[in-house]
């Protein structure tokens, strides 16, 4: 059976709880709301006020984990002070789950290439999740999109590191490249094990710059924005975001493109699809 992605032109906070609200599944207990804090200098991230309506209304508490590279967040003293400064704790309750240690360790007995994963300990306080990924290009997995948001961007700092590595921590920039792409898919895996299924995805493709809100440095925006998507299917959801740039008709999408298929993102989605928690096959849904 495909899986149903919903889908709307209309990018606005008001029609991202409109989606989120079609897809009608109850999230049971503690919601912990994913999102990506935005590294400093960054231009390109979504703000609170984009998202506020649907974490209103879902009523969780928003999450975000500490990075593994350089840079403004890679220490809970550091991304406290970002998180402050670009305005999340100023409107919603926020939680590091990996603020201090030790880490959760998954198991992952089918992962391709890892059979373990880490995730921040203040991940145990929350039985289910939202996440709300901004989709875009990345530098090093060619596009950042649920499912990363699922596997690097719920793992610990040390977890983020293990991913990157493959395995190896110490290899966190030198590792084969596709084994990389195919961890980030068993790591996903793992976190839709523990939520038990209880995962709601939603994608925006607005200021779809190469480079990922992680940069403090970035690329503006190549290519016009697109829409938002939601779905149950994280695999479903970021084949659907690839197939609209593919379809899509600014010449921008070209550069975009290039940063894809360069890195072989789509390896991501092909992986997590042979791991069998989602479909590649889809049900575009479209929303006025």
């Amino acid at each position: 059976m495909k899986s149903k992605v919903y889908f709307s032109k209309t990018i606005t906070p008001e029609k991202v709880l409109e989606l989120y609200k079609l897809v009608e599944k109850p999230l049971p207990g503690k919601v912990a709301i994913k999102v990506h804090s935005g590294e400093p200098g960054n231009q390109n991230f979504l703000r609170p006020n984009f998202w506020k309506p649907i974490i209103e209304h879902v009523g969780g508490v928003v999450t975000e984990c500490n990075t593994a590279y350089n840079g403004e967040r890679n220490t809970t003293e550091k991304h406290v002070k970002a998180i402050e400064a670009h305005g999340w704790s100023r409107y919603f309750n926020f939680d590091l789950l990996d603020a201090e240690g030790p880490d959760i360790e998954l198991e992952i007995p089918n992962g391709k290439v890892i059979k373990k994963n880490y995730i921040g300990k203040n991940t145990a306080k929350y039985e289910s999740m939202v996440v709300l990924s901004h989709f875009k290009g990345h530098p090093m997995g060619g596009y950042g999109g649920a499912l990363k948001q699922l596997s690097i961007g719920v793992a610990s700092s040390f977890g983020k590191a293990y991913i990157h590595g493959a395995g190896e921590p110490e290899k966190i920039w030198t590792a084969d490249h596709d084994s990389f792409l195919e961890s980030m898919a068993d790591a996903a895996g793992s976190v839709i094990d523990y939520f038990k299924g209880n995962i709601i995805y939603v994608n925006v493709m607005k200021n779809m710059s190469v480079d990922c809100d992680c940069c403090a440095v970035a690329e503006d925006p190549c290519i016009k924005d697109i829409g938002i998507l939601v779905s149950l299917d994280p695999i479903a959801i970021d084949q659907a975001c690839v197939d609209l740039v593919n379809k899509c008709e600014d010449p921008g999408k070209e550069h975009l493109l290039e940063r894809i298929n360069s890195r072989n993102g789509v390896h991501t989605i092909e992986a997590a699809a042979a791991l069998g928690y989602g479909s590649r096959e889809y049900e575009l849904i479209e929303v006025e």
